[in-house]
Order: structure tokens, then C-alpha cells, then sequence
């Protein structure tokens, strides 16, 4: 597939409008994970779910999400990044109208579970295209920054948004206000995206290596999701643990044979995808599930009731989206590995300090130094772990690396929370234990640092052409 044509093949505006759309996408995505929080409770009674049950709401969502997102890298890569974003847009609707009109448990966890699989195909395709459609170097780092910036606003606007719908209209609200966004997606895409272009060559899906692949992922995000609270020892949890083993394993030996694999083992090749995904696996198990910890200590410490307890996010999201704005401009004049390292090395100070507010059992005011910077950190480092993980990798496989970036970043989250709820259960008190947690994921950034020292190069290969235009592709 043709990727790229000159800069001066479309107008200015028309580039100016794809990047928007594809902020907008990731807007999406991570409102939809965070708007659903608080209607929980409407959502149990007015459905009957049990307090058992109701979680699936959350999981039903993340399992299918965070095991798809490799094929649906893939899928970018074999039939169009243009034609899946449509794709998952429209999948993603209609599962939020058929959400919202939801008038039981089952329909309604159906419908998560396909806005999952929606956001699976979201997700890479919007990735991939800015990564193919921005020169490396300074263009892809101005762009991954409006990208990551939008992005970590859906996060806050998602909490708000959810307390106001609910509050207003009812839960239900939360999922059919999707629907005007999808459609609007879907009609902006086929104004503002060129279309795919023909694809010459024979098509191979790697049918076995995507079964085992993606029914191996799924185990293991399903695995870490439900082992917490079922216990690592419960026999539904090892029997999927061992599923999701063997099936991973036997993916590898799929990839390392197939003549077209899913995941190419030469794609490692590219400087900066092993270091940048494992920079994304444990930023999202440190950075990322920190913010579920706040919440314990803003109303299990500080007492806070669940309106103050969102407010109190309001700064820390305002500061993650100006960093992850300046993290394009910081990478681009200092290179990837000083960018990551100062996003790094401030986030991870911030985890110390908030810690030590923490074991002091400090109210908010105390907080705010640590969790300011912590938050400067995690903007500045978002940006710049995605436009390293990118460096290097062909056009046609940008699909494929975006859906793997995508898959670290889902299993981190799952990972640190699996590691880290129970380190906050225990202590002699849960101030004490929150900040144990916020220790430990400080000792996983230090493990960042020697990771970016030791493999991310200082600067892009020279001879690089970097271009402010988005590139459309044919």
C-alpha cells in the first residue's frame, strides 16, 4: 500500500483537520474508560446487578479491548488505516446505543464488550495514522504531542462528564451521548482521510498466529483483571493463566515460521520499538495505575465525598495535558532519551514526595507538590515513550507497532494494579500503605531510567526530513 505522497498534495487546512479528528478519536477512547466510573451505583439499580457482577461492566470493556489490539493493529496494516477508524467508530456507536438502550445486565455487558472491540480497532488505526503520516522527528513529536494532550483530557472529561450525565438524565446517558460522536467521527473521516489506496500483493491475515495471539491476550488481560479479587490460586484463574501460556507461547512459534506473521520478529529490528515498549508496559503499571490509588486516599484518608474527590483530579489533568503538549517540543530539541529521562526522573521525585505527604497523612495542600510533579512527568513522558516505540518502524508495519504500543500500555495497567492492590491492603494503616505503593511504582521508574539510558539512542538517525505538514497518504 502506497503510504505517503508530498505534503503539497492537500491543502493546509485539510492536514490541520486530519490531526484533529484523530485527537478527537483518542478523546474518545479514554473518555469511555473513565465515564462510566460513577454510574456504577445508578447502573446496579436500575439493571439488578449484583455487587459481583457490576464490575464486568469495567472488565467487560477492557478485556476484549486489550486483547484485539494487536489485530487490530494488524488489520490497519492489511486493510486500510482509513477503513478501520471507520470501522471502529462504527462499532463503537452501536454499541453505545445498544448500551444505552440496554434494559438488562446481558445486553448491556454485550455492548461494552463490542465497544471493546471498537476501541481495539480505534485505537491502532488513530495511532498509525499520525505515525505514517508524520515525518519522524520533530513533525511526529508535535503531533503525538496534540494527539497524547486530547487524549489525557478525555481522562478528566470523562470523570466530570459522567457525574453530569448521570446526575441530569440518568445512566444511560453516559453511553447514547457516544452515538453523535461516533457519527460525526464516521463523517469526518471520509472528509478529511484520503482513502486507502489499492493494495498490491497477496493479503495474508497469519490466521493461526491471530487466533492464538488474540485468544492468548484476551486470557492473560482477563487473568490479571479477575485474579485480584478471585485469588491467583482459584482454579478459573489458572486454568486461564496456563490457556494464556501455552497459546502465547505457541504464537511465537507461529511468528518465528509464518510467511506473512502478524507480529514480525524482524519489526524489532526498529531502534526504538523494544526499549519503547517496555517503557510503555511499565509506565502504565507505575504512572498509570497511581491514579486508581488516589482515589483511595482521597476518600478513605481525606474523607473527601465522590464530587470532591473528581475535583481534586482536576489539577493533575490539567498539568498532564500541558506536559504531553510540550513533550514534542522537549524531545525535538533534546532528543527521545532526554525527553523520556526528564519526564522520567520528575515523575518519579513526585512519587517520593507524595509518599512522603502520604505517610504523614497529609491533606490535600500537602499532596500538591509530589502530585504536580508526578503529573508534569507523566504528561512529558506519554508523548515521548509513543514516538520512541515508533522510531524506525516501515510504514506498512506502523499498524502492527501501534496495536503492539497499545497492548503493552492495556497489560500495564492491568499488571500494576494486579501488583499493587494488594501492597495497598496492607501496612498499619492505609495512609502508610498508599504510600508504600507510591515507593514501589518509584522503584519501577528508576528500572525506566536504566532501560532509556541503556537502549534509546540520544538523537534520530541524521538525515532525517522533518516536515511541519501531515503527509496524506494515497
Amino acid at each position: 500500500m502506497t503510504d505517503t505522497t508530498s505534503s503539497t498534495s492537500a491543502p493546509r487546512g485539510r492536514h490541520l483537520a486530519a490531526l484533529a479528528l484523530l485527537a478527537f478519536s483518542h478523546l474518545i477512547i479514554s473518555l469511555d474508560y473513565t465515564i462510566v466510573f460513577v454510574a456504577l451505583p445508578s447502573i446496579r439499580t436500575a439493571l439488578g446487578f449484583t455487587p459481583q457482577t457490576l464490575q464486568w461492566v469495567v472488565s467487560a470493556y477492557i478485556v476484549p479491548y486489550g486483547g484485539l489490539l494487536l489485530l487490530g493493529g494488524r488489520a490497519c496494516d492489511l486493510f486500510g488505516r482509513r477503513s478501520m477508524l471507520v470501522a471502529g467508530f462504527t462499532l463503537f456507536g452501536l454499541a453505545s446505543l445498544a448500551g444505552g438502550l440496554a434494559p438488562g445486565p446481558g445486553l448491556l455487558l454485550a455492548a461494552r464488550a463490542v465497544q471493546g472491540v471498537g476501541a481495539a480497532l480505534l485505537f491502532p488505526a488513530t495511532l498509525s495514522l499520525i505515525t505514517v503520516n508524520f515525518a519522524e522527528g520533530r513533525a511526529r513529536h508535535l503531533a503525538l504531542s496534540v494527539w497524547a494532550g486530547v487524549g489525557g483530557s478525555g481522562m478528566a472529561l470523562g470523570a466530570l462528564a459522567g457525574g453530569l450525565l448521570t446526575e441530569m438524565f440518568g445512566w444511560s446517558a453516559i453511553f447514547l451521548v457516544n452515538v453523535p460522536l461516533a457519527v460525526a467521527g464516521v463523517l469526518a473521516a471520509f472528509l478529511v482521510i484520503a482513502p486507502d489506496g489499492a493494495r498490491t500483493g497477496r493479503r495474508d491475515v497469519d490466521a493461526a498466529g491471530a487466533l492464538a495471539g488474540t485468544l492468548g491476550m484476551t486470557l492473560l488481560v482477563y487473568v490479571l483483571v479477575r485474579g485480584p479479587e478471585h485469588g491467583w490460586d482459584a482454579a478459573p484463574i489458572l486454568a486461564a493463566g496456563l490457556a494464556a501460556v501455552l497459546l502465547l507461547a505457541g504464537f511465537v512459534a507461529i511468528e518465528r515460521r509464518a510467511r506473512d506473521p502478524l507480529l514480525p520478529p524482524s519489526l524489532f529490528a526498529a531502534p526504538g520499538l523494544a526499549p519503547g515498549l517496555a517503557v510503555i508496559l511499565m509506565f502504565s503499571a507505575t504512572f498509570g495505575s497511581l491514579l486508581y490509588f488516589l482515589a483511595q486516599y482521597f476518600q478513605a484518608v481525606l474523607r473527601f465525598p465522590v464530587w470532591q474527590a473528581g475535583l481534586a483530579y482536576v489539577p493533575l489533568y490539567c498539568v498532564i495535558i500541558v506536559m504531553s503538549s510540550l513533550g514534542g517540543h522537549v524531545a525535538g530539541r533534546l532528543g527521545l532519551r532526554h525527553g523520556l529521562l526528564i519526564g522520567l526522573v520528575s515523575g518519579g521525585v513526585g512519587m517520593l514526595l507524595t509518599a512522603w505527604a502520604m505517610a504523614g497523612a497529609s491533606g490535600y495542600t500537602g499532596l500538591l507538590p509530589g502530585l504536580l510533579l508526578y503529573s508534569a512527568g507523566m504528561g512529558m513522558t506519554f508523548t515521548v515513550m509513543f514516538a520512541t516505540a515508533t522510531t524506525g518502524v516501515p510504514a506498512h508495519r506502523q499498524g502492527v507497532a501501534s496495536g503492539a504500543a497499545s497492548t503493552c500500555q492495556q497489560l500495564g495497567s492491568a499488571v500494576g494494579i494486579a501488583l499493587l492492590v494488594p501492597l495497598s491492603q496492607g501496612g498499619p494503616d492505609m495512609a502508610h500503605a498508599l504510600a508504600a505503593v507510591h515507593v514501589t511504582a518509584a522503584l519501577g521508574v528508576a528500572a525506566m531510567i536504566a532501560i532509556v539510558v541503556w537502549r534509546v539512542q540520544p538523537r534520530l538517525p541524521a538525515g532525517r526530513e522533518i516536515t511541519l505538514d501531515i503527509e496524506v497518504h494515497k
